[in-house]
């Protein structure tokens, strides 16, 4: 059989750049593979049904489950890479899944894999620690026996991805900052479009296959470049920097999480890779690969106004995120695991429920929580303090949702419109939080909103916080169920009031 008419695997198809290269390889008529730990989050997208589109279900640490998504494919894209430094781990984590590739590629006679890596000079002093890893990823897959394609990247710049959310919060919030001194140093930025362009291209040109390619933008620029660029293109005074030599990338990490929605166990790689110059020393690519290439500024114009056109297909958050802990998981005892804790409050309104609907779809980011949002804000200011996502990581769309979005500090985990969804906590708790909302239609005219709270404690820190804030409860879900039904404009027929708790979680994730 022809290579070329067998499916491509395509890992880290959750993430930013994979969510939004699946697309324009289905558009080109590939048969695309994609592995992910929750296909739930790649059945809703809106390519999630397409013909010619499978998605298997693995961990990329899990070599059986890597193996087997690769069967009968022939080409693979290979998008993981952690940048989270917070689990401190990542290194070993990057290891073991570019050996699960090699592994899933040798026992699957892979005819090429194609790689997005980081740039850098490898002998550099001042190398990051995830710089490092990308290049040692690099080396795995080589010495592996399908042919890789590594394309080196620095910045990458698209609305929803890290590097513009970082830049872009900055400069909206700070008239005057006080920046390390790796504001000085140059990169070389480049569009999300023309990364795609290159992935995309690469695949149809037999010169790439086993060759490493620089990819970036027309424009050597530093940060500073980039920040007055961006106040120019959002119509903001220009700011005044002040370099100081005594902010680490680590301290940079700390402010960057407090000013902007980027949490520093990610800011912390991004300025750690700022820290040195990552340019483009070749630019073969070009010539093999002809695309469009789009400037910084062109660039920045574009990202701008695909978030006011609330036109953001993929974001930074999207590939992170816990997956459903397992003491959700059907067939277990209510004690298995530990004693789930939990309540419930319902409201009937006269009314339909895709009304309903269409107000608990749109809670959270810019809309708020509908009820006591001051407590809202103060939770989520003080989760961000202890290192949590709190409030400002809003949501991707005002309005739209699907299974693996970042909800404030919230992940939707489950989703069934117009009945149910589901949230887990992110926030930084002894334990593992759920909200749930439930619309039940109640004979012909009338429908039922049921809120229902679970939580699984961690150690007597985890029950001692349940109990502090239940005496809360009633009056927070309550107020919220009233405010629901003001916003729909349904009149209240019965409630809010206590509601009965199921025994244990339905079978419904």
């Amino acid at each position: 059989m022809d290579s070329s008419a067998k499916p491509i695997l395509v890992t880290g198809g959750t993430g930013y750049v994979g969510g939004r290269l699946i697309p324009r390889l289905l558009a080109g008529g590939h048969r695309v593979r994609a592995l992910a730990r929750s296909p739930e989050r790649l059945h809703c997208r809106p390519w999630g049904g397409h013909a010619r589109l499978e998605i298997a279900a693995g961990d990329a640490l899990d070599r059986d489950a890597f193996v087997r998504a690769a069967r009968g494919c022939g080409a693979a894209y290979y998008l993981i890479h952690s940048m989270n430094a917070h689990k401190g781990r990542f290194a070993d984590a990057d290891r073991r899944a570019a050996d699960n590739m090699v592994a899933a590629a040798r026992q699957n006679h892979l005819s090429r894999i194609i790689y997005l890596g980081g740039l850098g000079q490898q002998n550099h002093e001042a190398l990051s620690h995830h710089l490092k890893s990308r290049h040692e990823v690099e080396r795995i897959l080589q010495a592996g026996p399908a042919p890789v394609t590594n394309l080196r990247a620095a910045m990458i710049l698209g609305s929803g991805s890290a590097s513009f959310e970082m830049l872009r919060y900055l400069v909206d919030r700070l008239p005057v900052m006080i920046t390390p001194r790796w504001v000085r140093t140059p990169c070389q930025p480049i569009a999300i479009g023309n990364v795609l362009d290159y992935l995309q291209g690469c695949l149809g040109v037999d010169q790439t296959v086993g060759q490493t390619f620089d990819i970036g933008g027309p424009d050597i620029l530093t940060y500073r470049d980039l920040i007055h660029m961006y106040a120019r293109e959002a119509g903001l005074r220009q700011r005044l920097i002040i370099p100081v030599p005594v902010l680490t990338p680590w301290l940079s990490a700390k402010w960057v999480h407090l000013v902007t929605p980027v949490p520093a166990s990610i800011a912390q790689p991004l300025a750690e890779g700022l820290s040195i110059p990552v340019v483009c020393r070749d630019h073969r690519i070009r010539n093999l690969v002809p695309v469009t290439i789009m400037d910084a500024r062109q660039t920045i114009r574009n990202a701008l106004a695909r978030i006011r056109q609330e036109q953001v297909d993929t974001c930074w958050f999207d590939g992170g995120g816990s997956l459903p802990p397992e003491w959700t998981t059907c067939g277990d005892a209510d004690y298995a695991g530990g004693t789930v804790l939990g309540g419930a409050h319902r409201i009937v309104l006269e009314g339909d429920a895709r009304l309903v609907w269409s107000t608990v779809r749109t809670i959270g980011g810019k809309n708020g929580w509908y009820f006591a949002q001051s407590l809202w804000r103060l939770r989520g200011l003080l989760d961000r303090m202890v290192g949590g996502p709190g409030l400002r990581r809003g949501r991707r769309h005002p309005s739209d949702l699907r299974v693996g979005d970042g909800l404030d500090f919230w992940r939707v985990i489950a989703l069934d419109p117009p009945k149910r969804l589901l949230l887990l906590a992110e926030m930084k708790t002894p334990g593992d939080a759920l909200l749930e909302f439930m619309i039940s239609p109640q004979g012909t005219d009338k429908v039922e909103l049921k809120m229902i709270s679970r939580f699984l404690p961690r150690g007597l820190a985890g029950i001692l916080y349940w109990y502090a804030l239940l005496p809360t409860h009633r009056w927070l879900f309550e107020g919220m169920l009233r405010a629901v039904a003001r916003k729909t404009g349904l009149p209240v027929t019965h409630g809010p009031e206590k509601a009965a708790m199921t025994s244990a979680l339905e079978c419904r994730l």
